[in-house]
């Protein structure tokens, strides 16, 4: 009969068996299992639970099953519930009775716990390495190619002429704040929930800071319900995937409407394009699309984590064990997709002239005239009335502002009739905007600073 059956009459049933089982699922964080056993035995050692010889062994056969695990030759079947029970009963295996003792103080469900914690802590440091070189890459965009001019679009519609570097330090801020969140998660789910036992702690005298310690833990989970109930520091790193998810669909859009026939912005790398089964000429954005649409996926573990625990009563409930797909797909699709990005970014091509004929004789100069006329004393709505009427004059007559003669300008105030050149030219109007944040050159360059200081 199995470990856990003594108190009923006979073995699980098969299809309750299957149903049940996680250990598909939690093989994906066996080493962090076996890393968990062994700071609790090690612990369990110092306190006098076990003998330092009964310790010592315990070392030993995990130490064995880390190797056998890295070299795939320990393979748990569909017998062993979990991966908790199946590093135990090969332990058994190898050391013999003192394997048994393992247990002591301890329960699965603060095992799994901190096996979580173990893999975010891990997994996180790889998503900051990754959020760093997405920015890094941003960032060498900018300086590279910063001083392309093009549209800046609200609703999608032109509205002022902007440096490309101000476009993709807008993306870098965000993805910097997605760090930023990552950290938070990181700082808060640095704690130790072993030694929790099932929910209630342990009348055996334990030393759950030392086996924080052990295990690289900044503290341990003070109250032991909490430590095995808890379950907002998934939902948190999660939320922060789903954050950084839609910023990088929103970059994946823009690829997509760039490298399009409609805007020939840029050419995306050979390595992120895909042909067609059919039209032999076609270039599909489809890293930028698949990015995009791993996003649902992302925002959708967040949901599950949620409304997996909204109803739950304190402590632990077996509903719990379905946190650890979720949890696994968002961290490792935003992984993943962090790195795709990255490479779209670090490959593609810009067409450095597609709008710089275009954007001299373009409408979205109109607010440079608005600007000048304040610039002349005049209140800003009644700059913004005289110059949207100028500009519906300019559509009327189907010409360019710049095409317009001063005096023609002037028939809607004097000062329009002075020399604008100037002020008609996109790239001094993008240059003009040195405010703090603006798009002009200077400001691009000190924006790239405190990036690379952050």
């Amino acid at each position: 009969m199995s470990l856990l059956r003594e108190r009923f009459g006979g073995e699980t049933g098969q299809e309750m068996q299957r149903f049940s089982s996680s250990l598909a699922v939690d093989l994906r964080m066996a080493a962090e299992d076996v890393e968990g056993s062994l700071a609790h035995a090690a612990m369990l050692a110092r306190v006098g639970l076990l003998t330092a010889e009964e310790g010592e062994e315990m070392a030993r056969g995990l130490e064995q099953i880390r190797a056998e695990l890295a070299a795939g030759t320990f393979c748990p079947g569909d017998e062993q519930e979990d991966v908790h029970m199946a590093v135990e009963a090969r332990l058994t295996e190898l050391v013999g009775e003192a394997g048994k003792k393992l247990h002591t103080a301890r329960s699965r469900n603060d095992q799994v716990a901190t096996d979580v914690r173990l893999w975010l802590k891990t997994r996180l440091a790889a998503v900051d390495a990754a959020l760093a070189e997405l920015i890094a890459a941003l960032l060498d965009r900018a300086l590279r190619d910063g001083r392309i001019l093009m549209p800046g679009y609200t609703h999608l519609q032109r509205g002022q002429p902007i440096l490309l570097g101000h476009h993709l330090l807008a993306y870098a801020w965000a993805v910097a704040r997605d760090r930023e969140r990552f950290r938070d998660a990181g700082r808060r789910l640095d704690r130790s929930p072993l030694g929790a036992a099932a929910m209630a702690g342990t009348p055996h005298p334990i030393d759950r800071r030392l086996a924080a310690e052990l295990l690289g833990f900044a503290g341990v989970v003070e109250n032991a319900m909490d430590a095995v109930a808890a379950r907002d520091h998934e939902q948190e790193v999660v939320a922060a995937c789903a954050i950084a998810m839609v910023h990088l669909s929103r970059m994946a859009e823009e690829l997509v409407l760039w490298s399009s026939a409609e805007f020939r912005f840029v050419a995306l790398g050979e390595e992120y394009v895909t042909g067609s089964s059919i039209m032999p000429q076609k270039r599909n954005p489809d890293a930028a699309e698949l990015v995009r649409g791993k996003s649902a996926r992302v925002l959708g573990d967040l949901q599950t984590l949620l409304v997996l625990a909204k109803g739950l009563p304190m402590a632990y409930n077996r509903d719990l064990q379905e946190d650890r797909e979720p949890l696994f797909d968002a961290v490792e699709t935003t992984l993943a997709s962090l790195s795709i990005t990255a490479g779209m970014w670090r490959t593609l091509t810009f067409r450095a002239d597609r709008f710089e004929s275009e954007l001299a004789a373009d409408p979205s100069l109109a607010t440079e005239l608005a600007d000048f006329l304040v610039g002349e004393g005049i209140p800003f709505r009644e700059a913004h009335g005289i110059v949207g009427r100028l500009v519906r004059h300019s559509e009327e007559r189907g010409i360019a502002l710049s095409a317009l003669a001063p005096e023609e300008r002037a028939a809607f105030h004097k000062a329009l009739g002075k020399d604008l050149s100037d002020w008609l030219d996109p790239r001094q109007a993008a240059e003009r905007r040195t405010s703090l944040g603006g798009t002009a050159w200077s400001e691009i360059e000190r924006q790239v600073t405190l990036l690379r200081a952050g």
